[in-house]
């Protein structure tokens, strides 16, 4: 009899493993508990696979053999609790992507910030040198998608701390872990180092042959890595101290893997701000010990676009210039945006707060902002932080309204930055709704 599978969670990822799942030969069932999209629906039943949706029938959940979690679902959920009980083992679809990618290699990136981008970047060095390779997780189609439908000799995967949460043998023959702040705390129980040792377990199976790629200036990584057992051979990158990896000194970049050398310029580099050197450095390494020869790698760090909704120009309008910096959905995200701005900046922040604290903003907040502009429904922790740090802070209710305000508040030579720090879900389906409609919004004025 077949093995049977339930997937809690009927989104990109839910889909791809009930797909991957099937196509295996498990009796797969997928249950979530809010509706589904329309897509996601025409696919399942174009696999043939049961779902349900607005409720979970709970004894069918409760004898699969094996349950596939999003990773949007908490573990303090009921069912999950009910799940855990039971003892019915509850794996990542990136686990289940993992156990049947066959000879393929995984070079796979997390970290608080600077994974997406970091992410795209290794992407397009691979591509740049030649190799046949799908770019998966967090970002695009998730990886049992492409497992099941079109497989490849490498994937580059983006993973979240809450993948990394159900994983078992995952394995990757690169792990990049760019950097760890504070974010997402309500998921482990208000306690930092739950969500640290998250983020390590991207290296718990790794071996001799496989490579480690971590930022040795950033603080929390070095004070907890000793804690950890690591197999793999770990390559740093640094600005601050020559090593065995990555670092940049004097405007140059110098990648060491092994015997092998390479130095850039980092004005070369299309990405801008500091923050971006460290995405550069981490993604130069992955290529280099993926074999990829030092003239493609330049080729590549010298033609990267930035992504949508990350730093991304919209448009420079009577001389002021627009950034639609989305993505930034927490705070850290925010510091790294202000610090690669060089103009007077009219900043649009606010959303949904994920316990943020906004004094960690206010030096660049003083030293680069001439304007807030408040997009979210609750905006009284900005107003606390930021009255009297700036001469303007005003509401707005959407984001037509924060563009016609922001817009009012700057002059030529200034930039309007949306670079919210929070989620989006108070005012927008989710933060490309939120970008897209900042943009929308531009190019109305």
């Amino acid at each position: 009899m077949a093995k049977s599978m339930v997937i809690l969670g009927g989104g990109e990822s839910g889909v791809g493993a009930a797909i991957l799942a099937k196509s295996k030969g498990f009796e797969v069932f997928v249950s979530d508990s809010s509706s589904l999209k329309e897509v996601y629906r025409n696919e399942l039943k174009q696999a043939g696979i049961e779902w349900e949706e607005g409720a979970h029938d709970l004894s069918r959940i409760l004898s699969a053999d094996e349950i596939v979690k999003s990773p949007g679902i908490p573990e303090n959920n009921q069912l999950v609790k009910q799940i855990r009980e039971k003892g019915i083992a509850v794996i990542s679809e990136i686990e289940l992507a993992y156990r049947f990618k066959g000879e393929s290699r995984v070079v796979a990136i997390t970290g608080s910030n600077g994974k997406t981008t970091t992410t795209s970047l290794i992407y397009h060095i691979l591509k740049t040198g030649g190799l046949d390779v799908a770019l998966v997780g967090n970002i695009g189609e998730s990886f049992a998608r492409q497992v099941a439908l079109d497989p490849k000799p490498v994937y580059v995967v983006e993973v979240s701390s809450f993948q990394l949460d159900d994983i078992v043998s995952f394995r990757p023959d690169i792990a990049v872990l760019t950097n760890i702040t504070e974010d997402h705390l309500d998921r482990y129980d208000y306690k930092f180092e739950n969500y640290i040792r998250s983020k390590f377990r991207i290296i718990e199976n790794q071996q001799t042959g496989d490579y480690f790629i971590y930022n040795m200036d950033d603080e929390v990584t070095m004070k907890y890595i000793d804690q950890f057992k690591i197999n793999s051979t770990q390559l740093p990158i640094s600005m601050a101290h020559e090593n065995g990896g990555a670092f940049i000194k004097d405007g140059t970049m110098h990648v060491r893997t092994g015997d092998d050398f390479m130095s850039m310029s980092v004005y070369d580099f299309t990405l801008r701000g500091k923050h971006n050197q460290f995405n550069t450095m981490a993604g130069s390494l992955a290529g280099a010990t993926m074999e990829i020869r030092k003239e493609k790698i330049r080729e590549a760090v010298q033609t990267f676009q930035n992504l949508e909704h990350r730093m991304e120009h919209v448009a420079t309008i009577r001389g002021v210039e627009f950034i639609n910096d989305s993505k930034a959905t927490n705070i850290n995200s925010t510091w790294y945006a202000l610090e690669s701005m060089s103009k007077p900046t009219v900043l649009i922040l606010g959303g949904v707060d994920k316990g943020n604290d906004y004094s960690l903003l206010m030096d660049m907040v003083k030293e680069k902002v001439k304007a807030i502009i408040c997009l979210g429904v609750d905006n009284k922790k900005i107003h606390d932080a930021f009255d009297g740090a700036v001469p303007v802070i005003i509401d707005t209710a959407s984001a037509q309204e924060a563009v016609v305000a922001a817009f009012s508040y700057s002059e030529k030579g200034d930039a309007v930055l949306l670079s919210p720090g929070c989620a989006s879900f108070d005012l927008f389906k989710n933060y490309e709704d939120r970008g897209l409609q900042f943009k929308r919004a531009v190019v109305d004025l």
